[in-house]
C-alpha cells in the first residue's frame, strides 16, 4: 500500500480504517523506522507515523522534553479520536508525557525500552563517539556493515540520502542536547498521572536503568510489563514476532 502524507508534512498517513494509531520513533529515528511493523497495525486502526522534531526538520528553540511534546499535539490536532500511542524509547517518553497532558487524546499506549529516571548520566561520550563516524556512507551497504543488521536498518530508515550517500538527519548537538536533558531530571509525576492502560514492553539487554520498568509496572494499575529475551533497545527489530504478538494482545483486549 502507498503512503500518503497527511498536510502536516511531519505526520503520515499509512492508511488502515478506523481507531487511529500513532507510531513515534526514537533517538535519532524517523517514521520510516516503524515501516516492519505498520503493515500487521493497518489490522487494528488507521496507521500515523511521525518525524520528531528535530529529525529532518527544525528542533523546537528549547530542547525541553515538554517543547517535543507541545510540537506532537499541535501537529496531532487533526486527529479528533483518542489515539493509540506506540513509542519506541524517546517516542516512548513523549507518548506518556502526550498521555498525562492529553489524557482525552490518547485511549492506549505501548511503550519500548524507556524509563522515567536517567539523572546522573550524560551523553557527552556518545555524542563523541557519533561525531567519529565515517559520513557520508557511500551506500546502504556500508551502512550495514558498520551498524550491522539490525542498528544498521534502523539507521538506514532514518539518514538522509543524498548524491554523495547517507548521513545523520539533524544536529549530534541536538540529539546530545536531547539525551542529556534527561540526565537532569525524572519524569515519575508525568507516568503517575497517565490513566490509560499501557503496555511496557523491555528488552533483555535494556539500555533503561535496572528494575524501573517494572516499578513503572508497579506504580500505576491497568499497566503490564513484558521483557523479551534476546532482545536490546530496539525490541521491535531484535524481536520482532515477539513484539507483535505482544502488542496485537494488548490491541485485542483494549480496542474491543
Amino acid at each position: 500500500m502507498a503512503r500518503h502524507v497527511s498536510s502536516v508534512p511531519m505526520l503520515y498517513d499509512e492508511g488502515g480504517t478506523g481507531v487511529p494509531i500513532l507510531l513515534l520513533h526514537g533517538l535519532m529515528g524517523s517514521a520510516r523506522t516503524w515501516a516492519g511493523q505498520v503493515p500487521w497495525l493497518r489490522a487494528f486502526g488507521h496507521v500515523h507515523s511521525f518525524d520528531a522534531a528535530g529529525h529532518g526538520r527544525p528542533a523546537p528553540p528549547e530542547l525541553t522534553t515538554e517543547a517535543f511534546v507541545a510540537d506532537l499535539a499541535a501537529a496531532t490536532a487533526a486527529i479528533s479520536e483518542p489515539m493509540v500511542v506506540i513509542g519506541h524509547s524517546m517516542g516512548g517518553l513523549h507518548g506518556w508525557m502526550f498521555a498525562a497532558t492529553h489524557p482525552e487524546r490518547v485511549r492506549a499506549l505501548v511503550i519500548e525500552d524507556m524509563a522515567p529516571d536517567f539523572r546522573g548520566r550524560t551523553a557527552r561520550h556518545w555524542a563523541e563517539m557519533i561525531e567519529a563516524w565515517p559520513q557520508p556512507f557511500p551506500d546502504a551497504d556500508a551502512v550495514l556493515d558498520y551498524f550491522g543488521p539490525v542498528a544498521g536498518r534502523y539507521f538506514l530508515e532514518s539518514f538522509t540520502r543524498a548524491p554523495d550517500g547517507y548521513r545523520l538527519h539533524g544536529s549530534v548537538a541536538t540529539f546530545r542536547d536531547i539525551s542529556e536533558e534527561w540526565g537532569t531530571r525524572d519524569f515519575w509525576s508525568e507516568w503517575a498521572a497517565v490513566r490509560a492502560p499501557t503496555l511496557l514492553i523491555e528488552g533483555e539487554y535494556t539500555i533503561t536503568p535496572p528494575g524501573q520498568m517494572r516499578e513503572m509496572a508497579a506504580a500505576r494499575p491497568s499497566v503490564r510489563h513484558v521483557v523479551v529475551g534476546a532482545a536490546g533497545h530496539l525490541v521491535h527489530d531484535d524481536q520482532p514476532d515477539v513484539y507483535r504478538a505482544e502488542v496485537e494482545r494488548f490491541l485485542h483486549e483494549n480496542l474491543g
